[in-house]
C-alpha cells in the first residue's frame, strides 16, 4: 500500500517515544524489532538509516529518523488527529520551539551528565544548553502552571518533552520539581500512552536485544 506504514524500533530505546506517537495517531503500523547484535547493523537495515540506530519509519517511500522528527513528521501526515497546530497558527512556534528543546539542549544536557561531564562557568557559552541548571529551569518554566507546552492542548511536543521528562525522573537526571511530577503524571494517564507502554514493556525479553 503507498501508505504503509512501518516502525523499527526496539523495546529499550527511544522508540518508546515514537510508539507513544503511534498510538497517539490510531493509524494501522507494522512493527519490525531490530537486534542490538545483529539487524541493526545489517545491511538492509542500514539502508533505511545508515546511522544503524532506532527508531525510524517507512511511511510508503518516505523514511523519517530521529523521534523528534518522526513526532513532528507524523503529527503532520495525520492531521486529523490535531497533534500540531495548523500552518498559521500562532502556537506552532512554541509547539516547535519546545519539540526541539527537548531535542537539543534537554538530550545533550542529559547525555553529558550521564557521562559525568560538568560544564563550567566559563564553558556556557560554547554549549547550546548552557548548563544543566539553566536546562532544569526552562524545562520547567516551560510547563509550569501549564497542562501542556501549549497550555490546555496536548501535541506531539508534548510526547517528546514529556518522555524526557518523564524518563529523567525515573532515572533521576531530572529533579522532581513539583511541575515535572505532576506533568509526568498528566501525560501517563493518557490511554495511548499507557496502550505503548503495554506494547513495549511486553516486548522486554532477551530476545528482543
Amino acid at each position: 500500500m503507498a501508505d504503509d506504514l512501518m516502525f523499527y524500533t526496539n523495546p529499550m530505546s527511544r522508540g518508546r517515544i515514537v510508539r507513544w506517537m503511534l498510538e497517539e495517531v490510531g493509524a494501522p503500523y507494522r512493527t519490525e524489532i531490530m537486534d542490538y547484535a545483529t539487524s541493526l547493523k545489517g545491511a538492509d537495515y542500514l539502508a533505511i538509516n545508515p546511522m544503524g540506530k532506532v527508531p525510524a519509519i517507512k511511511h510508503g517511500e518516505v523514511v523519517v529518523t530521529e523521534a523528534a522528527a518522526i513526532c513532528a513528521y507524523l503529527a503532520d501526515a495525520f492531521p486529523q488527529k490535531g497533534l500540531a497546530p495548523p500552518v498559521g497558527d500562532k502556537r506552532r512556534g512554541a509547539y516547535y520551539r519546545w519539540l526541539f528543546f527537548a531535542a537539543g539542549p534537554v538530550e545533550q544536557a542529559t547525555g553529558l551528565r550521564a557521562l559525568g561531564v560538568e560544564i563550567k562557568p566559563e564553558q556556557k557559552r560554547m554549549m547550546g544548553f548552557g548548563d544543566f541548571a539553566d536546562t532544569l529551569n526552562a524545562m520547567e518554566g516551560a510547563i509550569a502552571g501549564r497542562d501542556y507546552v501549549l497550555g490546555d492542548a496536548f501535541s506531539a511536543a508534548d510526547v517528546y518533552f514529556g518522555s524526557q521528562v518523564s524518563w529523567g525522573l525515573q532515572f533521576g537526571s531530572v529533579e522532581k520539581r513539583p511541575a515535572f511530577v505532576a506533568y509526568a503524571e498528566r501525560l501517563q494517564a493518557r490511554p495511548a500512552y499507557k496502550r505503548a507502554s503495554e506494547i513495549d514493556d511486553k516486548l522486554l525479553a532477551p530476545a528482543a536485544f
